[in-house]
């Protein structure tokens, strides 16, 4: 008779950091390690409520001065475009898409490393090579995909060229998108924002109903931009709600908004044990 054991997931808080989002505040994160026959479960579950995968680790921001950062999503069947992304989506409409396994290549890095170079220099990951950019795509306990975005060669160019790159996870109720970057010279594309829109596309073709975006931040220029999305949901005290006005939120710039961390562990749920095999 063999019995599999199954293993409670620890929690862990990181040491304090200048935030990268908001000026002047330190950020702290909660995370887990995502690995085991349980992985699919516990990212699903996680997902569910505000986490993010790197890697093999899930995470959710956990500061000890704000509550700023909430973990957003799209409700794909009520999604309707803007005027200024339906231009977007007309725009783009010559690019292929491409979902390939998670196997980072040379062309990939490229683009990150331009993309890096031109809109993220200081950045915490402005010093990647490539064996850690390989880790950040090939390095998945779950259902990955690489989905990539070429576009038509122009005169000179003997082949298409590699316009932008999305990792994207696969949920059981959506999809993720765990990190996304494009070429900084096609900034008349908006791709960016194309890289949502054609995700939400593909919610659409495979019958899921979200496309989960990674964290809204209000105040934040650089996260800000994902308000402009319709249908767009925040995870906030405990649920998952419309995100209503997003000028509304400056309680959550308080420190007495933060809940203490043992508060924020006991509630959150975790996938059931699997029993004992034979």
């Amino acid at each position: 008779m063999r019995h599999t054991l199954p293993v409670t997931p620890q929690f862990y808080v990181t040491a304090p950091q200048p935030c990268p989002y908001l000026d002047g505040r330190m950020e702290r994160k909660l995370f887990t390690a995502l690995q085991g026959d349980q992985a699919e479960r516990l990212n699903d579950m996680l997902s569910h409520q505000g986490f993010r995968r790197s890697q093999n680790v899930l995470y959710r921001p956990s500061c000890a001065e704000c509550s700023a950062c909430m973990s957003a999503r799209i409700r794909v069947a009520d999604f309707n475009p803007s005027r200024t992304q339906r231009r977007t989506l007309k725009r783009n409409a010559d690019l292929g898409r491409n979902p390939t396994s998670p196997w980072a290549t040379e062309d990939q890095f490229a683009l990150f490393r331009r993309y890096l170079d031109s809109r993220h220099a200081t950045g915490g990951m402005a010093d990647m090579d490539i064996f850690e950019f390989a880790a950040m795509i090939e390095e998945t306990p779950i259902r990955t995909r690489v989905v990539e975005y070429h576009r038509p060669p122009v005169k000179g160019e003997k082949r298409s060229q590699l316009a932008a790159v999305c990792l994207t996870d696969i949920l059981v109720d959506g999809v993720s998108m765990v990190y996304s970057f494009y070429d900084p010279e096609l900034t008349h594309r908006s791709l960016g924002t194309w890289v949502i829109l054609d995700h939400i596309r593909i919610a659409l073709e495979t019958g899921l109903p979200y496309v989960y975006l990674g964290y809204w931040v209000p105040g934040s220029p650089k996260m800000g931009y994902k308000a402009g999305f319709d249908a767009l949901e925040i995870y906030k005290d405990g649920q998952w709600q419309p995100i209503g006005d997003p000028a509304s939120y400056d309680a959550s710039l308080h420190p007495l908004s933060v809940d203490p961390v043992a508060e924020q562990v006991a509630r959150i749920q975790l996938p059931n044990r699997i029993p004992p095999q034979e």
